[in-house]
């Protein structure tokens, strides 16, 4: 959002995440992260540890799931979010202000360690490339649909009757969509009967159950 505080922080948790459940059902993780710069002392010709920073920080929905299955106590990581500040009263009455970071990323860092990346399964987003096969297949029907066009232009000698170029073109386009545009390619034949044949033949051919409208892609 427009006006967020973006930060990103390195460090390491200060315990295993933990994740727990609104009444909605949302999935939120909360953890710490311990961040500690490092400057190098030319006095004594060495490094030296800074103050430490202790980050709050909370994840939701399936990143939740995921920070608690993955991350543990004292793994080095990279979050990045935005901060917010939240008011809260303890139990003797007194008032007071906290900075938190609501985290959008987070993952292990690789500097001196290894991670294997395993993609989580969704239940909504894997959907999408299935239905994509299956709408192929109306393709696979309008090949049948052509085929069946030219079976029906070689029933008679297309030199003799003049059928032949019916049936070939109601084939061309009746393969891939319904009964009406094949029909309508035999009929633009030089009237043999084999010609309209070979037009319907390619119209029931096709994969579509009915011409798609102008605006709906055939994929």
């Amino acid at each position: 959002m427009a006006g967020d505080t973006v930060i990103t922080i390195i460090g390491n948790l200060t315990a295993d995440p933990e994740l727990r459940f609104t009444p909605s059902g949302a999935a939120v993780a909360n953890f710490t992260v311990a961040s500690t710069p490092r400057q190098f002392d030319r006095q004594s010709n060495e490094w030296k540890d800074g103050e430490t920073l202790f980050m709050r920080c909370s994840v939701w929905r399936d990143a939740a799931e995921n920070v608690a299955e993955s991350l543990q106590r004292g793994m080095r990581v990279i979050a990045s979010g935005r901060l917010k500040s939240r008011s809260y009263e303890t139990k003797e009455g007194e008032k007071r202000t906290v900075t938190e970071m609501d985290v959008d990323e987070i993952g292990p860092s690789l500097r001196s360690a290894t991670a294997k990346v395993a993609k989580t399964q969704r239940g909504s987003g894997g959907g999408g490339f299935s239905g994509g096969g299956q709408g192929g297949g109306g393709w696979s029907g309008g090949a049948q649909g052509n085929q069946g066009g030219g079976q029906g232009g070689q029933a008679e000698d297309p030199w003799a009757t003049g059928g032949g170029s019916g049936g070939s073109s109601g084939g061309g386009q009746g393969g891939g969509w319904s009964g009406g545009q094949g029909g309508s390619g035999g009929g633009s034949g030089s009237g043999g009967s084999g010609g309209t044949q070979g037009g319907q033949n390619g119209g029931q051919g096709g994969g579509w159950g009915q011409a798609p409208s102008y605006d709906e892609p055939p994929f």
